[in-house]
């Protein structure tokens, strides 16, 4: 559990109000990566959301032939900087996660527990509008990051 004086400090969580900031300060907690430690990896189930505090988290995709792991390659898809969620799966069905998260630096995140936000979410539909809207101007900066991305590739 961590302060929702925290919670409100950032855009995010900024705009909800006090019982919706205790509510989710209630399932958060604050955890350290060191630099270049996984936080997770891509195409396992998202259980957590995550806020970046200090540092910074670099989001990647790796290909890899099944006959041919020497192959393998990390295309960097995104780059949190502090203040920004990531893992953002923990809010959209399937809650898969579509990306793998590394610590570029140390770095402090707040870290959500996805199950019980996403109960949040089902039974006050405002917050869960509210949180949706906030995943969904996230999801469309990466994605207009990994087009800049393949238009350098070319």
């Amino acid at each position: 559990m961590i302060s929702p004086e925290l919670l409100r400090r950032y855009p995010f969580f900024a705009l909800l109000d006090d019982p919706h900031q205790k509510a989710i300060a209630m399932i958060t907690d604050e955890v350290s990566f060191a630099n270049r430690e996984v936080i997770f990896k891509e195409n396992q189930p998202a259980q957590a959301l995550y806020l970046l505090l200090e540092g910074s988290i670099d989001l990647y995709f790796t290909v890899e032939e099944e006959y041919r792991p020497e192959l393998r390659k990390e295309f960097v898809v995104g780059e949190i900087n502090p203040g920004e969620p990531f893992a953002i799966s923990a809010l959209i069905e399937p809650y898969v996660l579509t990306s793998s998260a590394r610590a570029a630096n140390a770095s402090r995140v707040l870290k959500i527990d996805a199950a019980a936000l996403r109960a949040l979410c089902e039974v006050d539909c405002r917050l869960g509008y509210t949180l949706m809207k906030h995943a969904a101007k996230a999801a469309l900066e990466r994605l207009h990051f990994t087009h800049v991305q393949l238009a350098a590739a070319r």
